[in-house]
């Protein structure tokens, strides 16, 4: 009876310092690995918090912004907050769960071809101030092109056309595909699979290439969103490493990190999570997209593209994201070495009027003063954070002054990529603020 009640009182000491542990935030070594926390931790009005962002979604899913979306927020390396709410479509049959994958669209820019660019920096093979075209050689035989910097492309400040439908490439006047460039059936030729039953000519990403680099260039430099060199990007990075793009993404990043599911063509790997669908599309595979790329320039590419084509989970955000904020740093190991990391992260031409980084999104300048309907993203976020956001819905931020990481995912474009609430209500940045002032509240209310 006495050492029953000795094991008794030993697993209620135990549960008591589990709680105890529960509520306090632990305090990490420098490049550590993500784990689990609560609100409580940080003395975080739970109530305010819950009741706020519930009160966004539940606006954003009543107004067609998006049929479900889920939500992380990380503090100093501690995941404080995970919730997913509503359904993968209108309908209300699958709900939203935690460990569902997305199509993270422009998100991939960077977190696919900029680490690898960023630790080819480090390396010596590539240098962000010589002309591109000593790497992309094409470029040298076209003077509008030849003397750019891949310091002006990677900061939007090269005067390159934001984007070419390559799409209308392969149709015909009456919608129909072109045979010479995409097919019903594989072949030795045809053997990059864009979707079920879609097949594209292995050799069209030369014609997408040939295309780019004969695009028009402003003449005057200032800020102009482009993506086209992100669809070379990859190519670029195969050449230079000797490995397929993909696979030296997952040998030198995400296999390494602990990143699960993260990578390209998820419908052709066995994940036993469910892959959160796009858009009902009417024009070119006219049924609804799941698991394959919503974007139809990444698509032509057999769905391995710079420009969009990583699918993942909030978790596997969550870690790559900690990782940019820990200065390449992770887990004990230094991916990308920390200058690097704060060069790329840092606004580069401020005189110009442009917030960018090095492929990383930025705030505003200035963004501290506005409020949250002018801002971009809250204003209360740190002048050295940065993030990027996605067309598909997606949204991530890391923010190394508050030592915060927002993850934010969404299928907006469900059923069609008309549904721009998620843009007209602010979604994004407004649940981020919530946190910025749960935090501010916690502080105002300690004695």
């Amino acid at each position: 009876m006495r050492n029953y009640l000795f094991i008794l009182f030993g697993l209620l000491c135990s549960a008591l310092v589990a709680q105890v542990q529960n509520t306090q935030p632990l305090l990490l070594p420098a490049g550590s690995s993500l784990q689990a926390s609560s609100l409580a931790a940080y003395e975080l009005d739970s109530a305010f918090v819950y009741q706020k962002v519930d009160s966004i979604v539940t606006t954003g899913i009543k107004n067609n912004a998006f049929p479900g979306a889920q939500v992380l927020i990380a503090k100093e390396g501690n995941i404080i907050f995970h919730e997913a709410y509503g359904f993968h479509t209108y309908d209300s049959i699958q709900p939203v769960a935690e460990n569902d994958i997305y199509d993270l669209a422009s998100v991939t820019k960077i977190l696919g071809p900029l680490p690898a660019i960023m630790k080819l920096v480090d390396e010596g093979k590539l240098n962000l101030d010589v002309p591109f075209s000593t790497y992309w050689k094409p470029w040298k035989s076209h003077k509008d092109k030849a003397n750019i910097t891949l310091r002006e492309i990677l900061a939007h400040q090269a005067g390159l056309e934001p984007y070419i439908v390559f799409l209308s490439k392969t149709l015909k006047n009456n919608g129909r595909f072109k045979k010479r460039f995409i097919r019903s059936k594989k072949n030795n030729r045809f053997s990059n699979e864009a979707f079920e039953g879609i097949y594209v000519k292995n050799r069209f990403n030369r014609k997408m290439y040939r295309i780019i680099n004969r695009s028009e260039v402003s003449v005057e430099k200032k800020y102009k969103y482009s993506g086209l060199t992100f669809l070379i990007f990859p190519e670029l990075i195969t050449q230079i490493t000797g490995v397929p793009y993909a696979e030296y993404m997952e040998q030198e990043f995400y296999k390494p990190l602990g990143m699960k599911t993260f990578g390209f063509l998820p419908s052709t790997k066995k994940f036993s999570n469910k892959i959160v669908p796009t858009e009902t599309d009417t024009i070119y595979r006219h049924t609804l997209t799941q698991g394959w790329v919503h974007d139809e320039n990444a698509s032509l590419l057999g769905g391995i593209s710079g420009n969009a084509g990583l699918f993942g989970t909030a978790d596997d955000l969550a870690i790559i994201m900690q990782m940019f904020m820990q200065n390449g740093h992770y887990a004990g190991k230094q991916y990308i070495s920390e200058n690097t990391v704060k060069e790329f992260t840092k606004v580069q031409y401020t005189d110009n009027d442009n917030r960018r980084g090095l492929g990383f999104d930025k705030p505003y300048l200035e963004n501290n003063t506005f409020k949250i309907a002018d801002a971009y993203p809250a204003p209360e976020v740190g002048a050295s954070s940065f993030g990027h956001s996605g067309f598909t819905g997606t949204f991530v931020w890391a923010d190394p002054e508050h030592q915060l990481v927002y993850i934010f995912l969404s299928n907006r474009v469900y059923p069609t990529r008309e549904n721009r609430n998620i843009y007209n209500l602010n979604i994004r940045s407004s649940i981020q603020q919530i946190f910025y002032q749960a935090f501010d509240n916690a502080k105002q209310h300690k004695p």
